[in-house]
C-alpha cells in the first residue's frame, strides 16, 4: 500500500517550518519512503518573537495565536503544494505544531497550530495533537520520532537528532529507549547571534575558542543529566536555566561556544554509554540542523570513540527533514489506527495511537 502525505515540523530552534511531501509504502510490514519534495520556510522576525513570547500570553491571547499559527501553517502548506504542483496528490497532513508548554509531570504538552484550521484552509485531512494521549497515559509525550526510526531506518543502534534540543534513541532487539539529552542549537544559535550571525556556520567560532572548565563543570552538574530515563526537556530548561548560566560567566563568545559544544558532545557520549551494553560496538546516525556543524560532529565522533560507537552523518535530505518525514509516517499510522508512540520510550502505561483527526475533505 502506498500513501502520499505531508509532514510538518517546527522545532525549538525557531529556524522555520519544515514541510515534507513523501511517498510511504508498506509491503508486508516493511516500510520504504521517498521524499518527493521538501522545504524549510524560515520564520521572519515577527514570527520568531511571537513564538518565543507565547509562554507569556494570557489564555485568550494564546488561543488567538493558536488559531493564527494554524492559518499561517495552512498558508505555507498551500504555497508548498502550488510550488511543487501537488494538487490532488496529498492524502493527509500530519502537523506536529510548535511546542510552547511541555510539562508531562502535570499532564500537559501543548503545541501551537490549530489542526482544524489547517484542515479547513487546505481542504486536506489533518492529524495534529500528536503527544497528548501519551501524556494522558502517564508518559513523557517525547520523544515521538523513534517509531519512525524503527520502521524506516535499519542498520543503526542509535539515532541522534540535534535540533533546538538534542535527543537520542537506542534500538535493540528487545525495546526502544529514547530521551532528550540536552539543549543544543537553541543555545548555540543564541550565542552566535551575539556576533551578529544567525548561527555558527560549521562551528568555526567555537573551534577558535577555548574550553572554560569551571563553566563546563557546572553545565555537566545539572540535575537533569543524572535523572533516569524516560525523561524529556521543556524549551525553558535551555532558555531559563542553561543560557543564563552560560552568560553569567561573561566569556568571549568563542569560548562560550567552544565550552557549550564540548558540553553537548560529552552529554551525548555519557547518554550512549549509559544505555549501551559495555564492550559492544554500535553505530549512530546523526540528523538535525546540528549535523551541519562540522566542528560539533567532530567532537561528537571523538567523544563517542571512548564507548566504541561510530557516528555517521545522514544524507542531506534526511539530516534536514527526518523529523518532518517521521511526522508524515506518524499521521499515516494514526489513520490506520496503529501504534504511534512506544511506552518503552516515554514511560506511559502502554503503547498508544496518538493524534486528533480533522476531516478537511468534503464528504
Amino acid at each position: 500500500m502506498v500513501y502520499r502525505a505531508i509532514g510538518l515540523m517546527s522545532g525549538s530552534s525557531l529556524d522555520g517550518l519544515d514541510i515534507v511531501f513523501t511517498e510511504l509504502e508498506d509491503s508486508g510490514g516493511k516500510w520504504k519512503y521517498e521524499i518527493k519534495a521538501a522545504n524549510c520556510y524560515t520564520y521572519d522576525e515577527e514570527w520568531v518573537q511571537k513564538l518565543q513570547n507565547a509562554p507569556l500570553l494570557s489564555a485568550r491571547d494564546y488561543m488567538l495565536l493558536h488559531a493564527a499559527y494554524g492559518r499561517y501553517t495552512a498558508g505555507l502548506v498551500n504555497m508548498f503544494i502550488e510550488e511543487h504542483n501537488l494538487y490532488h496528490r496529498v492524502q493527509l497532513i500530519a502537523s506536529h505544531g510548535h511546542t510552547v508548554f511541555h510539562d508531562p509531570s502535570h499532564g500537559i504538552s501543548t503545541q501551537l497550530g490549530d489542526g482544524a484550521t489547517i484542515a479547513a484552509l487546505t481542504g486536506i485531512n489533518v492529524v495534529s495533537d500528536l503527544r497528548n494521549i501519551d501524556v494522558a497515559l502517564g508518559g513523557q509525550g517525547a520523544p515521538i520520532v523513534p517509531i519512525g526510526e524503527k520502521l524506516l531506518f535499519e542498520g543503526y543502534d542509535f539515532f541522534l537528532n540535534i535540533g533546538g534540543i538534542a535527543n537520542l534513541s537506542y534500538h535493540n532487539k528487545d525495546a526502544v529507549t529514547a530521551f532528550d539529552v540536552c539543549p543544543a542549537n537553541r543555545i548555540l544559535n543564541t550565542l552566535a547571534q551575539k556576533e551578529g550571525k544567525a548561527y555558527d556556520e560549521d562551528g568555526k567560532i567555537a573551534a577558535s575558542g577555548k574550553i572554560y572548565t569551571p563553566l563546563l563543570t557546572m553545565l555537566n552538574r545539572q540535575d537533569y543529566y543524572s535523572k533516569p530515563y524516560p525523561k524529556s526537556l521543556a524549551n525553558e530548561f535551555g532558555t531559563q536555566t542553561i543560557l543564563p548560566l552560560v552568560e553569567s560567566f561573561d566569556l568571549p563568545t568563542a569560548d562560550a561556544l567552544r565550552t557549550y559544544t564540548e558540553h553537548i558532545a560529552q552529554q551525548v557520549a555519557y547518554a550512549v554509554n549509559a544505555v549501551k551494553k559495555a564492550g559492544t560496538e554500535a553505530k549512530l546516525l546523526v540528523t538535525g540542523g546540528g549535523a551541519f556543524n562540522s566542528f560539533l560532529v567532530k567532537r561528537l565522533q571523538e567523544n563517542l570513540q571512548s564507548c566504541n560507537t561510530l557516528a555517521t552523518v545522514a544524507d542531506e535530505s534526511t539530516v534536514k527533514y527526518k523529523e518532518a518525514l517521521v511526522m508524515a509516517l506518524y499521521g499515516i499510522l494514526r489513520w490506520r489506527e496503529e501504534n504511534t508512540v512506544l511506552s518503552s520510550v516515554t514511560g506511559a502505561m502502554r503503547n498508544s495511537i496518538g493524534g486528533a483527526v480533522w476531516i478537511g475533505q468534503e464528504a
